[in-house]
């Protein structure tokens, strides 16, 4: 099979796959009492190739999400290439995965959204890169940041105790460079899922009396995103179903 083909193969199946996953947030809404429209759908397109990237955008995708900072830095550079002088000021690209403090500098150059800001630390020197970012014309905008709070507080998996949210999202709320967005979580390994996204909406419903612009719940991937859509997320960050199953290797 020569390029072209599999290219144009490759459309097709990220096309029928799109298709069918957003029919199904649409009937997820339906099925909670909620708008359609009301979930966003995020293509989680870590593992896969930049040429991926570049088919979603063609079939109307501008928000992707990464999870390995040279993964994506590097698909960040390869995709206005792959698209040629397209005006690609209207792509998102989401940091997923959990985040190092020596990576923060790199990604505040491209990231729109991070969604596993976890510790004080963390917040600390991601609002100094994002800042260093802002005044050397990197960027144009602050940082736009989520909490990732642990629902089974084990620190091996990431996430903020929720006894310590408020006091980081005060912090983040009073930085320059950040912007508090909400709330992100991963349900606990063999949990409930409908425990688990039950009280993840009670402490994003805690969160929004104190930062009523705080009104992003990322919550829900392939597996469970119906149960995530019943408990309120507004952003769902799907891999699998989308992209189907991850390559041996990536690209």
């Amino acid at each position: 099979m020569n390029t072209e083909t599999r290219l144009d193969a490759r459309s097709a199946e990220l096309s029928a796959n799109l298709s069918t996953l957003t029919a199904r947030i649409d009937a997820a809404c339906q099925a909670a009492g909620r708008a359609a429209g009301s979930v966003r759908l995020l293509p989680v397109t870590k593992f896969f190739p930049a040429s991926d990237v570049e088919i979603l955008y063609r079939l109307g995708r501008r928000e992707f999400g990464e999870s390995r900072e040279q993964e994506a830095t590097a698909k960040v550079a390869a995709l206005p290439e792959l698209l040629g002088e397209r005006d690609l000021s209207d792509v998102q690209w989401h940091m997923i995965g959990r985040l190092q403090r020596n990576k923060t500098r790199v990604v505040a150059r491209w990231a729109h959204t991070v969604h596993s800001v976890d510790s004080e630390r963390l917040a600390m020197a991601l609002d100094k890169a994002a800042r260093d970012a802002l005044e050397a014309g990197e960027r144009d905008t602050p940082v736009r940041v989520l909490l990732q709070v642990s629902l089974d507080e084990d620190p091996s998996r990431g996430g903020l105790p929720p006894a310590e949210l408020e006091t980081l999202a005060d912090l983040i709320a009073e930085s320059e460079g950040l912007q508090l967005g909400g709330l992100m979580a991963i349900p606990p390994l063999q949990a409930d899922t409908d425990s688990a996204f039950a009280r993840l909406a009670t402490l994003h419903t805690l969160l929004l009396t104190r930062h009523p612009g705080a009104t992003e719940l990322s919550a829900g991937m392939s597996s469970d995103l119906e149960v995530a859509v019943e408990h309120g997320s507004t952003c769902v960050r799907v891999g699998t179903a989308l992209m189907g199953a991850r390559p041996i290797t990536s690209a």
